[in-house]
């Protein structure tokens, strides 16, 4: 699933195999960019900041990004020229970017904008990126005290507080730290040591498209809570649970982070 540490890798794979590249080819299918031909632009540098991935482009001294969202389902795969298109149905392909070395497609991207690089300015409402040099973990608790009402999973899940985090690394963390995750934020102590702890588990998985927590790469065995409904606590035995809203998916353990006033752990 795309959070900090999958776009961050993408990037990574992008980087390998178009930065430096000549474009010969782009096709955009989504309706702002229909148009657009990027033919002789050469891509300056793939970059990612959150769940954004930035694709900076030079021609001459023209400079723009190429910026999409991946949040929940958005994938870019690079393929040699000629190769099948087979990582998703072609129908989500919203991107292709041809160079003589490679093609870089893009799968069921949001928020696809061509913009001066100048203006990367847009996100600087995001809070401290997980992986990236801004890194701040005592900006990034100081923005999630300044709303002391809203739960800590809602908290952790603003990209507007800290920039990586989605449902995976919300729901282990808060497993990990034995928060409830519908405790308000102004009951939550050590915000500082939480969303270091978030840090952590987010980097060690840079370079790798395997996403673990517990340590361990075996399948089954990658997470604490998360995808485990109904599953034995790893720590206590009880069940774990599982609830929905939208696209917010939160996993925990009753007994692990139990409700103020349950009489849990």
């Amino acid at each position: 699933m795309p959070e900090g540490d999958t776009v961050y890798n993408t990037a990574r794979v992008l980087e390998r195999a178009i930065v430096g590249e000549v474009l010969t080819k782009s096709d955009f299918r989504v309706p702002q960019l229909a148009t657009t031909d990027l033919s002789g632009w050469t891509v300056a540098e793939s970059a990612s900041r959150g769940k954004h991935l930035l694709l900076r482009l030079q021609n001459g001294d023209k400079k723009y990004t190429l910026h999409s969202h991946l949040r929940m389902e958005g994938a870019w795969r690079a393929y040699r020229p000629g190769e099948r298109w087979t990582a998703r149905p072609v129908h989500l392909i919203r991107v292709a970017l041809h160079t003589r070395k490679a093609v870089a497609v893009g799968y069921h991207l949001h928020e696809v904008a061509l913009y001066p690089t100048a203006d990367e300015s847009s996100l600087d409402h995001l809070g401290p990126d997980l992986l990236g040099a801004d890194w701040d973990a005592d900006e990034a608790a100081r923005r999630i005290a300044a709303q002391p009402d809203l739960t800590i999973a809602e908290a952790l899940l603003d990209q507007r507080n800290l920039a990586g985090v989605g449902n995976l690394y919300k729901a282990e963390t808060l497993f990990l730290r034995g928060v409830w995750p519908w405790r308000p934020v102004r009951d939550v102590d050590d915000l500082t040591g939480m969303v270091t702890l978030a840090q952590k588990l987010v980097a060690n998985n840079k370079g790798r498209w395997t996403q673990t927590t517990t340590g361990s790469l075996r399948r089954g065995e990658t997470s604490y809570v998360y995808g485990r409904k109904a599953q034995p606590c790893r720590r206590c035995g009880t069940a774990i649970r599982k609830a929905e809203l939208g696209e917010r998916v939160t996993y925990w353990c009753p007994y692990c982070q139990p409700e103020p006033g349950s009489g849990g752990a």
